[in-house]
């Protein structure tokens, strides 16, 4: 059994940073271990400009830490009204990878998504013929859909017949949760692929509810039956280049979790890797840890594999109950981390290089 991994320098294929102090205080964590991360456009307003995102970019790169090397890939938020000429000038200018589809309402700060996905078939038909990854939060907002089953029926009432109309369209469903998810990406004829976080591999619904109501485990989707996550490790532990890395870390500050009104969202990437190296483990597959991490995801996007490297070492760690953003440790000012009071097995020994 190695006590020791070194992996090629793993990238994060969906991220979310926010903005202003909380974007300074997370950013970091991601920076350190991965060297690429699809940034989410989901702020307040959404991005949905070329300048905009030149300014966001910005924004995070004056955010990383000194010395190290990070690249925000940039992402555009679809709307009912969007110009194809805005996307097709953003990704021709390298601003734009990808562009990102939020059904109306699906999660946090998408208000502002698509109402009709039948009504921007001339962005779709714009993406397929420059070749632009469309990214997905695969829900159907229908108010007569259980929660429970709303990725399911995304996949069938839309997605199925979008994959139909526009063929060539290069699609990720993102944060997949359910075993009908696996079973549709990796028999697919299209060209799809599907991320997979580390809290749904770890979770499954029970977890929400244990000894209350645990609002730090609701993100959206939200994790579901213990079948599911058996599926979900199986997936990602399948070797099959159609599932890889996207953590969908998503922080919220106590106020916005400690709520009525919860808001959705895990805060993962503190412990990501290590999050991911356990799952491996357990399943006997640390020797496909490596082509999840950082070699499927550059595959998919058409981009070179990263250069440098990264280790962990077999080391317990306690993971904190709290990440202050503040001096002064104000609760008000902290965010919890996935895993908090557990202790996980493994450690990152040396940064990205």
């Amino acid at each position: 059994m190695s006590d020791q991994i070194t992996l090629r320098q793993p990238d994060d294929w969906h991220l979310h940073l926010r903005d202003g102090k909380l974007l300074e205080s997370v950013v970091g964590y991601t920076s350190c271990v991965f060297r690429r991360a699809i940034i989410m456009p989901n702020l307040t307003p959404p991005i949905t400009t070329i300048q905009g995102a030149k300014h966001y970019r910005q924004r995070i790169l004056d955010s990383v830490p000194a010395g190290i090397s990070f690249t925000p890939l940039m992402t555009i938020y679809l709307t009912d009204d969007l110009s194809p000429k805005v996307l097709e000038e953003g990704f021709v200018q390298n601003v734009f990878t990808a562009a990102k589809l939020y059904p109306a309402n699906s999660t946090t700060n998408s208000a502002e998504g698509v109402s009709d996905i039948n009504a921007i078939n001339s962005l779709f038909e714009t993406m397929e013929r420059i070749d632009m990854p469309l990214l997905i939060h695969g829900e159907d907002m229908d108010p007569n859909v259980d929660v429970f089953d709303r990725e399911a029926v995304f996949i069938d009432r839309h997605l199925q017949p979008v994959l139909k109309r526009f063929p060539r369209l290069r699609v990720v469903l993102e944060h997949i949760t359910t075993e009908h998810a696996v079973d549709f990406v990796e028999t697919s004829t299209y060209n799809l692929a599907a991320t997979i976080t580390p809290h749904h591999l770890h979770l499954n619904r029970n977890a929400m509810f244990l000894g209350g109501l645990r609002s730090d485990f609701y993100c959206l989707p939200v994790i579901k039956r213990e079948s599911h996550r058996i599926a979900l490790r199986r997936a990602a532990t399948s070797g099959k280049s159609c599932f890889f890395l996207g953590t969908d870390s998503a922080p919220h500050m106590r106020g916005a979790k400690e709520s009525s009104c919860s808001c959705a969202g895990i805060f993962n990437s503190p412990y990501a890797l290590e999050s991911y190296a356990e799952v491996f483990e357990e399943e006997g597959a640390l020797d496909k840890l490596e082509s999840f991490c950082s070699e499927f995801g550059p595959a998919f996007y058409r981009l070179p594999l990263n250069k440098g490297s990264i280790t962990l070492i077999r080391k317990k760690q306690m993971i904190p109950q709290f990440i202050y953003l503040d001096n002064e440790r104000k609760h008000q000012e902290s965010i919890v981390p996935f895993h908090a009071g557990e202790y996980l097995n493994w450690s990152v020994l040396t940064q990205a290089n």
